[in-house]
């Protein structure tokens, strides 16, 4: 997906805003002696940014406007070290919330829905995205942020709530409830709007199923916007990219090379307007490929499949590298398993080697030791390693109103 001749004056006025405002990418590009750009060779020699440089840049060293026309700041979650603050001005939050109310719109959602909102608020984009999106739409928002499981079911039936709002980990935890209690027949959800962590289609049935809701994912990071960047349509042919407002390129993750649509790799976004922090092909970590074709649902813009996982999420034993979504297609094909899992790796002094231990949920009418048998069996063959495994009952492994950490390496610690 070649960047065009809108996107390359919008990209070269960035570039000219940015040189402008003396920032920590101005003094970047000045030393790699970029002035603008005015063709697609010249915007593919633009040296990638990616959140060190963020860090580099803290507090505010990415801001390329002056300060009175800053009217927020938001930070990333999941961080560690410096934290890192993106600055918005009033365009940025507007167009954040147009962007969002167009996801609403895609995903069937109208001014007549009630809209619960389970995000955390703060300085983490997702709570408040949701609920200017929302405004902008005109639907009901429903304001609850995280926790309080109690209170948020008492409000989805109450309220008639008739869209959800959640990190998958938290939809999960509330269909169980809900399941638990009985109380399918007391709700009135039409529709989930998912985000911030890649999930199982075996936590994607159940939490469709026991909800009896279409689910929708919707995608976004801080460092751009938030969430709300795109979302998949209800031909679930990938989630739309608004790329009047980012330009998306895959590339290589090893190597930086811009690979074409079609083929799985690093998503690189650039923000087209944005104005607060502009960011010229941001390298997310994020792992997925662009769908070549247009949809079938009639619309234009592009479409990236659901994201694989994360290039930093990599893991490796034995000289194997693994991904947590390599482990959740295991457990996919293993009959009674649930999507939850933990996986522990050490390194053993003794035999002076790693081992990976795997904790996985399944239903009562299994056999747990066939079960570990037959899980085994799956990593030994797809993946070439072995771990032990721990079958456990279901809902015994926390589950997380945010997002669910299930690597865990104590190999450095």
């Amino acid at each position: 997906m070649k960047i065009n001749e809108k996107q390359l004056e919008l990209v070269d006025k960035q570039i000219k805003r940015i040189l402008a405002s003396g920032n920590y990418y101005s003094e970047v590009y000045k030393k790699a002696g970029i002035t603008g750009v005015s063709s697609p060779e010249e915007f593919a020699k633009i040296p990638f940014t990616d959140k060190a440089d963020l860090r580099n840049a803290y507090p505010l060293g990415i801001q390329a406007v002056p300060d009175e026309d800053v009217v927020r700041i938001h930070s990333s979650s999941g961080t560690t070290g410096k934290p890192v603050i993106i600055p918005y001005t009033s365009r940025d939050v507007d167009d954040w919330a147009t962007m969002f109310a167009r996801c609403y719109e895609i995903a069937g959602i109208t001014a007549k829905d009630r809209i619960q909102i389970t995000p955390g608020y703060g300085l983490w984009t997702a709570g408040i995205g949701f609920q200017a999106g929302c405004e902008k739409l005109g639907a009901m928002a429903i304001p609850m942020g995280p926790g309080n499981t109690e209170k948020q079911l008492q409000m989805m039936m109450d309220l008639e709530s008739t869209v959800i709002c959640a990190t998958s980990s938290y939809a999960l935890l509330l269909a169980e409830e809900i399941n638990k209690r009985g109380l399918k027949s007391k709700i009135k959800l039409k529709k989930g709007v998912i985000g911030s962590e890649r999930w199982s289609d075996a936590k994607r049935k159940y939490i469709a199923n026991e909800l009896g809701i279409e689910l929708y994912d919707i995608y976004g990071l801080t460092e751009i916007y938030g969430p709300g960047i795109g979302i998949n349509c209800p031909d679930q042919t990938g989630m739309h990219i608004f790329d009047d407002y980012l330009y998306t390129e895959i590339v290589d993750p090893v190597t930086g090379e811009v690979l074409p649509d079609g083929e799985e790799g690093e998503i690189v976004i650039t923000t087209l307007v944005k104005e607060g922090a502009p960011l010229i092909r941001f390298r997310t970590h994020d792992l997925s490929r662009i769908i070549p074709g247009e949809c079938s649902c009639g619309r234009h813009y592009p479409r990236l499949e659901t994201i694989k996982g994360r290039s930093d999420d990599m893991f490796k034993v034995h000289g194997v590298n693994m991904f947590p979504s390599q482990v959740e297609e295991v457990l996919g094909l293993v009959d009674g398993v649930s999507s939850e899992y933990k996986i522990d790796i050490a390194h053993d002094e003794i035999k002076n080697r790693d081992i990976i231990m795997l904790t996985a949920e399944a239903e009562g009418r299994v056999d747990f030791a066939v079960t570990a048998e037959n899980i085994k069996k799956l990593f030994k063959s797809r993946l070439n390693v072995t771990p032990k495994v721990t079958i456990v009952s279901i809902n015994t492994l926390p589950r997380s109103e945010k997002k669910t950490k299930r690597v865990f390496d104590h190999r450095d610690e």
